[in-house]
């Protein structure tokens, strides 16, 4: 395939997404809902927060299709580049997609630029591709993302969350998405304050998926025996980190001891 070529006055620029949708390579959007005619696999549950030092996005590993679980290793959060992040919720494929795309737009701005792109154009961006995808929303194939990274102007991390219709709405404390999010989003209200460090927001927001897999069918909690833990990715001046498994394991093993010195162990069936 030979590059397209464009007199000055039309050149696209640096918007790659742009530049897709003019050469014809954008997906045709269904002309009837699809919704409820196939089993499409759908993502929750996503939750941000703000602490000191900069912000924290965790995202459990569920998937499902109606009332059966589709997946349960799936990733719902993304590093967008060095120092940003995407939560992605709705229908998974079209959500993944988007991801990529937005991951390459940024890659393509900052080597046409030689510069990289603001926080600010970075959530407008995101935006801006998921007003582009309202035609399938309609469709029944919604996908609603969260973004958030750290602003080196501000000296602070920064929580954006969104709407089907591209909507962008900046957060200054902590948001989610997703079938649990309001579980979760209850949870971190009760334990979030601006004195937060990493790791204590690292532990809040493993408490807010606990609480939403427990009330949310569709939201899947920490899986002690398959291995199974949420992504998390911890992002502050010196870039993103995904926390790793065994970290989690640590950390999920530790809420558990602190449950049953608390409440005493869970109830056996021989008990009930």
């Amino acid at each position: 395939m030979t590059l397209p070529l464009y007199s000055p006055h039309d050149d696209p620029g640096p918007d790659f997404a742009s530049l897709v949708t003019r050469v014809g390579l954008a997906a045709p959007v269904p002309a009837d809902s699809v919704s409820s005619a196939l089993s499409i696999p759908h993502g929750t549950t996503v939750v941000a927060l703000r602490y000191s030092g900069g912000v924290l996005m965790a995202g459990d590993r569920r998937a499902t299709a109606g009332n059966f679980i589709s997946h349960r290793r799936i990733e719902k959060v993304f590093p967008a580049d060095a120092h940003s992040v995407v939560g992605i919720a709705g229908t998974a494929g079209p959500a993944m997609e988007m991801v990529k795309l937005f991951q390459l737009q940024l890659e393509h701005y900052e080597k046409v630029e030689g510069a990289a792109l603001s926080l600010e154009g970075k959530a407008n961006q995101l935006g801006r591709m998921v007003r582009n995808h309202l035609p399938a929303a309609m469709q029944g194939l919604a996908v609603v993302p969260l973004f958030a990274g750290y602003d080196h102007g501000a000296g602070h991390g920064r929580l954006f969350q969104y709407d089907v219709t591209g909507g962008r709405y900046e957060e200054q404390e902590f948001t989610a998405t997703g079938s649990g999010s309001m579980q979760a989003t209850t949870v971190v209200s009760l334990g979030w304050s601006p004195a937060l460090d990493a790791e204590a927001a690292a532990d809040l927001a493993l408490r807010a998926l606990l609480s939403a897999s427990d009330a949310d069918s569709a939201t899947g909690g920490p899986d002690l025996l398959r291995g199974i833990y949420p992504v998390v990715y911890d992002v502050n001046e010196r870039g993103c980190r995904r926390l790793e498994d065994a970290e989690l394991k640590e950390r999920v093993q530790r809420l558990h001891d602190n449950y049953v010195v608390q409440y005493g162990e869970p109830a056996g069936e021989d008990e009930l």
